[in-house]
């Protein structure tokens, strides 16, 4: 049983993507070149890695295992390309870091561009997820970093404080209705919203907020990213919430209402497994976030 370390980031990618086509894509191989690999290793092994099913693959029992050791392989070898990052010319490193949507939307604005400038040696991999997947993938390796927010179950991960992210409304500046200057979600479960795209980690988390509360969401239009929000509710097209850094970057043309209710108020934390086991790259990352 031979894999080597081309298979074994394939099978990586393929079972955190849950899709073999994404995973080749992201390992550089023609989907028909993945396919193949990944049926040798279960010819090699003698038994099924992947669980195919209609939206995608879930790694079995078996693949569960590989996962485990493609993990620590892969940040092995990270860790000894940040290792000898100082001796070799040209050697690159890349970070892996998760955020949820809040936190990301901040690094694209004010901290990844400056840091890319300043570190041409260092790639960083940002995935946008919901707070709880975060978690699950720092404690796992899948990740070297992750910004979430405390009521994901961080106690077992390393943190640090990143900022506090809180949750508002925002509707058009010429709206009628929704008075005052604060409300909770139950007084707009009646209202028609713009939402963020389907699978969206903030919009997910809105909805089981909504379902909590045994209503829903009546999203008229669902586009991708905060900015595209706030256009259109700015135009009329219904209400949102959003953070409230990305309303105060539209304050001309929104009003804004404090969401009360309390989770919509979260401490985000940077968080890693340990911080001092971190590559050199990524404590240059983690130490630059914090």
């Amino acid at each position: 049983m031979r894999f080597d370390l081309v298979d074994l980031r394939l099978f990586l990618l393929v079972a955190e993507r849950g899709s073999i086509t994404h995973g080749a894509e992201l390992a550089g191989l023609a989907l028909a070149s993945a396919s193949a690999r990944i049926k040798g290793m279960e010819d090699r092994l003698g038994a099924p890695l992947l669980e195919r099913r209609r939206r995608g693959v879930v790694p079995t029992p078996a693949g569960q295992a590989l996962l485990h050791h493609a993990r620590a392989v892969q940040n092995q070898i990270e860790a000894m390309a940040g290792d000898l990052a100082a001796y070799a010319a040209g050697l690159r490193a890349r970070v892996r870091l998760l955020a949820n949507t809040a936190a990301a939307a901040e690094l694209l604005r004010d901290f990844l561009p400056a840091f890319l400038v300043a570190h041409p040696g260092i790639d960083i991999d940002l995935d946008e997820r919901p707070s709880h997947e975060i978690a699950q993938a720092v404690a796992s390796g899948a990740a070297d970093l992750g910004i979430a927010a405390t009521w994901a179950g961080l106690a077992h991960l390393e943190q640090k404080p990143f900022f506090i992210d809180r949750l508002v409304v925002i509707a058009a500046r010429n709206r009628p209705g929704l008075e005052g200057r604060t409300i909770r979600l139950t007084e707009i479960l009646g209202e028609s919203f713009v939402g963020l795209s389907t699978g969206h980690a903030l919009q997910e988390h809105i909805a089981r907020q909504a379902a909590r509360l045994g209503g829903h969401l009546h999203v008229r239009i669902r586009v991708p990213g905060l900015d595209n929000v706030c256009r259109l509710v700015a135009q009329g097209a219904g209400i949102a919430i959003v953070p409230e850094s990305a309303a105060r970057r539209s304050a001309r043309t929104l009003r804004t209402l404090r969401l009360t209710d309390d989770w919509a108020t979260r401490q985000l934390n940077l968080c890693a497994r340990r911080f001092d086991e971190l590559t050199p790259q990524a404590k240059l990352v983690a130490a630059a976030l914090v």
